[in-house]
């Protein structure tokens, strides 16, 4: 297991997320963030994954909602991505 996989595991197990698999998202967060960075500002990153988790949280199925929600921002960041 690698750092950040053995990371997240810990977390979530003291956060009582473990039944979720939280895992399973961790490369769709790092790319988000990633992207809200970039195009926003670097603080948009970890402030957008924690908007993301929020929202996700409301729904009636977190891990489904995770990704729909994380396409829904990721149209927003590109219409404010500057033009290349």
């Amino acid at each position: 297991m690698d750092p950040l996989e053995s990371w997240v595991a810990e977390v979530s197990a003291v956060l009582g997320l473990a039944d979720i698999e939280p895992q399973r998202h961790v490369r769709l967060l790092l790319d988000l963030a990633r992207d809200a960075a970039h195009a926003i500002e670097r603080p948009a990153a970890p402030v957008t994954t924690y908007l993301l988790g929020l929202a996700a949280g409301r729904a009636a199925d977190p891990a489904t909602a995770t990704t729909e929600l994380a396409e829904q921002v990721r149209g927003l960041i590109a219409r404010r991505a500057p033009a290349e």
